[in-house]
């Protein structure tokens, strides 16, 4: 009895469960169908949908041209003044032989106005200054003097520091440049920079001492063994080798670009001049070659040879040295080698016997 009534109560349970089940999976399908419902539409998905003519749609985003701002017009914008950086110096100039001082115009400066200002400013220095206005339109430094007509922004000021007179001293060098930045002052102008004073004096110091030992001149002359040389046969003998009498009062022997080799002046007090050769009468000649001033010192040495002896030889002369010791050819050796080893140490130092560079140098 008590089995019978347990094994019916165990039925019941199960058929209570499975009810149970059966009842939460019908809602479920139930919810189920509902969501499906809310989310359906009634308009075609045109992303999803083919075109009518059988092609794919391109895509836009709906909506998003309506929502962009349109974009405000562009501000107008006041472009900055163009900085003009300071070009180099001058080409020509070098900063071991130069005091340079650039200066900037903020308008353009007429040279003619420049120039006799800085003429006022600049007078009394015992080395010669140069000036130069940097052309915009070509890029290039022109030299200025009294007669240009332009106008520039820039303009450089430049004083060479050693001549054959010595280095400038301090007052050289206050003078310069306290008499560029009064011109620049004068015209509302900035200098780009001054140089400093103790590195410009110690420059000049230098390079007048390394001047100092190769400065060689040298002559030989050639002397009368019995009756003067009359001026007529001088003059002639002379334009025959080529020479030129010049204002200094004697003849130049030039090479093909015009630079002197070698000059002949007399070797008694006087000196040549055109006019006076008709009755003028000499004891002696002097050839001289100014070693640093001649880039081929030897090829000049040797040409001068030949003509003293061309001269003696007509004029019934002897060739001697400043001693009036006889020039043979051993002292003639000896003088030719030292010419090439002092050219060598010119050379070595970047300053090429005969170069413009030297004949600033070597300048009186």
């Amino acid at each position: 009895m008590d089995s019978e009534l347990q094994v019916g109560l165990i039925g019941a349970g199960v058929a209570f469960v499975v009810l149970v089940l059966a009842y939460n999976k019908w809602q479920e399908r139930k919810h189920r169908k509902q969501a499906e419902q809310a989310f359906k539409s009634s308009h075609r998905d045109v992303l999803l949908e083919p075109h009518e003519g059988g092609g794919e749609v391109e895509r836009e985003e709906p909506g998003l041209t309506e929502a962009m701002p349109p974009e405000p017009a562009p501000r107008p914008v006041r472009e900055a003044p163009v900085k003009r950086s300071a070009p180099e110096a001058p080409e020509t100039l070098d900063p071991r032989v130069d005091c340079i001082i650039r200066i900037e115009a903020i308008e353009p400066l007429a040279a003619s106005a420049l120039w006799p200002v800085q003429l006022e400013q600049l007078e009394g220095l015992s080395k010669p200054v140069r000036w130069f206005a940097f052309d915009d339109h070509s890029n290039l430094w022109q030299p200025v003097n009294g007669h240009n007509a332009g106008a520039h922004h820039w303009y450089c000021a430049a004083m060479q520091l050693v001549d054959r007179q010595g280095p400038i001293g301090e007052a050289d060098f206050m003078r310069f440049s306290g008499g560029v930045q009064r011109v620049a002052d004068h015209f509302m102008a900035v200098p780009a920079g001054l140089p400093a004073r103790a590195e410009a004096l110690g420059s000049a110091t230098s390079l007048d001492r390394f001047c100092a030992e190769v400065d060689v001149q040298i002559g030989i002359n050639v002397i009368a063994a019995n009756q003067p040389f009359p001026g007529t046969k001088i003059r002639g003998l002379a334009e025959a080798q080529g020479m030129v009498l010049s204002d200094d009062g004697s003849f130049h022997a030039r090479d093909e670009e015009g630079n002197v080799l070698f000059y002949l002046s007399n070797l008694e007090p006087g000196v040549f001049v055109a006019d006076n050769m008709r009755s003028l009468q000499t004891g002696g000649l002097t050839l001289v070659i100014d070693v640093p001033r001649v880039a081929n010192g030897v090829g000049a040495f040797d040409r001068m040879m030949h003509f003293a002896n061309q001269f003696a030889d007509a004029l019934h002369g002897i060739v001697v040295d400043d001693n009036r010791a006889p020039f043979g050819s051993d002292a003639a050796g000896m003088i030719r080698s030292q010419i090439a080893q002092f050219q060598e140490r010119m050379a070595s130092h970047a300053i090429p016997a005969g170069s413009p560079l030297a004949k600033r140098l070597f300048s009186a």
